[in-house]
């Protein structure tokens, strides 16, 4: 794997390495320096928006299958170079290499997906006396994006890919924790695209976020990230009339009922809920409700499920588990399982930052099971991180109750092998998905997107062009009316 020494913000078609605002990029697990990053400032923000915007009348007029065709090459040419690039991502942002890879194989279908179904985005008309009435879908303009550290190839595919089949070009500010894969995106972005379509900028959020969301010039606002920084963004996007898309925090619920026919692969199925991405996904299934019919036997297979996890390095091959982002993403995590000892939950397994050798600087926390009550604080706050609290429950409305007693509404799960329950509880559910039976099972078309505080718009769908575009009617009649108006 070749990284250069210094990465910069790719701004109207150049990679810009001038910017004196230099910040070491380090890998969480090992703690050694993988290149420099030069830091955006406002006026960055400014050309690189002033570079969109020029970029914008050609790119338009280029048309869907124009479009489309160079959407499908840079899939190519990810999919060509994911391997170097999930390498990349394992050192840069601390996740089992396995799992990476399975990032890039989804993001180079969500290219694909998108440069497919732009084709049969189609304008819709009808005939009206004596003339035509025509309801023309066009792009927005200038969109201003930004992605969060947890899963940089699928955060910037589910950004890109509808915005630029769709006409708009674009301001993509990557995370400071995890810049560096999305910058070498750019360099196949910079060999497909004409300059100024699409622009990479870097830095802090406070700084270069707040000047992208509040640039007057940004006709959509696209955000995945915490749900306090979401409001925010969704407040600058309310101050200037500005659609906005956001994808928030969650606490979602997992629910498993006694009728489940196949307790091993259920229990190894909530493991990976919880677990994926080292718990570091907005979608964890975090807060797991299991009837009191089988609490006992599930609980305990569930525990010796998380004893046997590996944690390890996130280069070895056989981990499942492996470091956090950072050291302030270790501690947090950290005071979070000692609140939950605090509050009275029982630690059933974990709860300890693990030694790796090779990897002294990371922050490995062992799998950890609560046995816990839906009130406590680390059933209702995010985490983000590999913490499961476990809920037993006996009367069905009340786990009902407790399962949409949450600020947040982005995902939720059932195991059941009635139909009748399957389909009763997801109607009763809060979240944006129900996953019956297989956690995440998310697939190309699938609406994914959040309720209540989870967020607002949809992602990974044919109705996400919609958010992409506006509706111009041209109304057409052969000839003018006749006089009526101003006759005597």
């Amino acid at each position: 794997m070749n990284l250069d020494k210094e990465y910069g913000p790719l701004i109207n078609g150049v990679f810009e390495l001038n910017n004196t605002d230099l910040h070491p990029m380090i890998s969480p697990s090992t703690g050694e320096k993988l290149a420099d990053l030069h830091y955006c400032n406002e006026q960055d923000v400014e050309r690189a928006v002033l570079a969109a915007e020029a970029a914008f009348p050609a790119w338009k007029a280029q048309g869907q299958q124009a479009r489309a065709q160079l959407v499908l090459k840079l899939a190519d040419l990810l999919e060509n170079d994911s391997e170097r690039m999930a390498q990349m991502d394992a050192l840069d942002v601390g996740r089992c290499i396995s799992e990476v890879r399975r990032d890039y194989h989804t993001a180079v279908r969500h290219y694909r997906y998108f440069a497919s179904v732009i084709m049969g985005h189609e304008d819709t008309g009808r005939s009206i006396a004596d003339g035509y009435s025509l309801a023309k879908r066009e792009p927005l303009g200038v969109c201003g994006q930004i992605i969060p550290w947890n899963a940089p190839a699928i955060m910037a595919a589910f950004k890109l890919a509808p915005a630029l089949v769709t006409g708009n070009t674009l301001v993509l500010k990557v995370d400071e924790n995890a810049s560096l894969s999305t910058l070498e995106l750019g360099k196949h972005i910079s060999n497909v695209f004409p300059a100024g379509v699409v622009n990479i900028i870097t830095g802090l959020g406070n700084v270069v976020g707040s000047a992208l969301t509040g640039n007057k010039k940004v006709r959509k606002l696209s955000f995945t990230g915490s749900t306090a920084v979401g409001r925010m963004v969704a407040k600058a996007a309310a101050e200037r009339l500005v659609p906005v898309t956001l994808e928030l925090g969650g606490k979602s619920p997992n629910i498993v009922f006694p009728d489940i026919s196949d307790i091993d692969a259920v229990v190894d199925n909530v493991s990976f809920a919880a677990l994926h991405n080292n718990g570091q996904s907005c979608l964890a299934g975090t807060r797991l409700f299991v009837h009191a019919d089988i609490y006992e036997s599930f609980s305990a297979k569930l525990v010796e499920s998380f004893k046997r996890v590996r944690i390890g390095s996130p280069l070895d091959e056989h981990s499942t588990v492996s470091c956090l982002v950072s050291e302030k993403q270790g501690k947090r995590v950290l005071s979070y399982i000692q609140t939950g000892i605090d509050e009275g939950a029982a630690l059933l397994v974990g709860g300890n930052r693990r030694a790796i050798s090779g990897c002294d600087n990371g922050y490995f926390i062992e799998p950890t099971i609560f046995a816990a009550e839906n009130h406590m604080q680390i059933c209702q706050e995010e985490i983000f991180g590999p913490v499961l609290t476990l809920i037993k429950w006996s009367d069905y409305d009340e786990m009902i109750k407790q399962a949409n007693d949450t600020e947040y509404g982005l995902a939720s799960g059932i195991y059941t092998s009635s139909l009748k329950n399957a389909m009763e509880t997801a109607d009763k559910l809060e979240a944006g998905s129900v996953w019956i039976n297989r956690y995440s099972n998310i697939t190309e078309g699938t609406a994914f997107g959040g309720y209540k505080n989870s967020g607002m718009g949809r992602e990974f769908c044919k109705e996400t062009l919609n958010a992409y575009t506006q509706i111009k009617t041209i109304t057409l009649q052969a000839t003018p009316p006749e006089a009526w108006f101003a006759v005597r």
